[in-house]
């Protein structure tokens, strides 16, 4: 454990890194290599696992499941359903299609991947549902943003939202305008996938830019260590990038040890500096 734990509003605690598994479970080749760093993962303290029903539609899931089969309460595990899947009956067999790739018979935590066609009422209450019937722990969204969290706490019973899983990263800080100050004040945590921009794609440059870098050389520390500590600077900031092999965990995990100084994190502001104004909502 370090003193970088984020707490969700009912005080459960994870370490503010966790595993991101998208793309996992999509050849056969790799499946054993995902296994070996999830499982190099969890006992580095890396304990929040996030998969999705979408992921390699539904191959992901199993390579957690087998991953923590012999490990489950070790795990804090996550998984989001498919708009279309987030309201009665198919969100109870989603839900249980889920539990059964993952070889276990509850999710901690089960997010509304992003908004559909289906209410926001209907969803919390088909979440309501699969936590009375021990399905699930605890519930969130994805990809919503603060007019959809207005709405979302606008009724009491969701009001119980624990997290909001959106994009986040040093080239990608819409957020902090506002989605990011409202949920914090709320106290309910941002979990930020893609924190590495996997690995640039996402914003050309990114992992060369020479003030990254410099930062990086200056802690003697990875470029990819330098995005995660600065994602996670902000207390009540989960980051869940995906590792392949057991190194990319390894590298992931100390990071949580990273302090940048005001010097760098300044740095690292004038270079990619956040809006001055409300932008959509970024989603991969």
């Amino acid at each position: 454990m370090t003193d970088k734990m984020v707490f969700f509003p009912d005080g459960r605690g994870v370490e503010a890194i966790g595993q991101g598994t998208w793309y996992m479970g999509e050849r056969n080749s790799d499946i054993a290599s995902e296994i070996r760093a999830l499982q190099a993962g969890l006992d580095m303290g890396l304990t929040l696992i996030d998969t999705a029903e979408m992921y390699a539609d539904g191959g992901a899931e199993a390579v957690v499941g087998k991953a923590i089969a012999q490990r489950r309460d070790e795990v804090f595990l996550v998984s989001k359903v498919y708009p279309q899947n987030a309201g009665g009956k198919q969100a109870v067999t989603a839900c249980e299609n889920s539990l059964r790739r993952l070889q276990t018979d509850h999710i901690d935590l089960y997010l509304l991947h992003w908004r559909g066609s289906i209410p926001l009422e209907q969803t919390v209450e088909a979440m309501q549902q699969l936590q009375l019937a021990g399905k699930i722990k605890r519930w969130g969204v994805s990809n919503l943003d603060i007019s959809d969290m207005e709405e979302l706490v606008s009724f009491d019973a969701g009001r119980q939202c624990m997290t909001d899983q959106v994009l986040y990263h040093l080239a990608s800080r819409g957020i902090e305008y506002d989605l990011l100050p409202w949920c914090l004040e709320r106290q309910i945590p941002i979990m930020a996938y893609c924190p590495l921009a996997q690995a640039g794609k996402l914003r050309n440059g990114l992992m060369e830019s020479p003030v990254v870098q410099q930062v990086a050389r200056e802690n003697n520390i990875t470029v990819a260590q330098v995005l995660l500590a600065w994602v996670i600077r902000h207390q009540g900031v989960i980051a869940i990038p995906k590792a392949g092999t057991v190194a990319h965990v390894q590298e992931n995990a100390a990071a949580l040890t990273v302090r940048l100084s005001p010097e760098h994190l300044e740095a690292l502001d004038r270079a990619f500096p956040a809006p001055k104004r409300k932008t959509h909502l970024d989603i991969v």
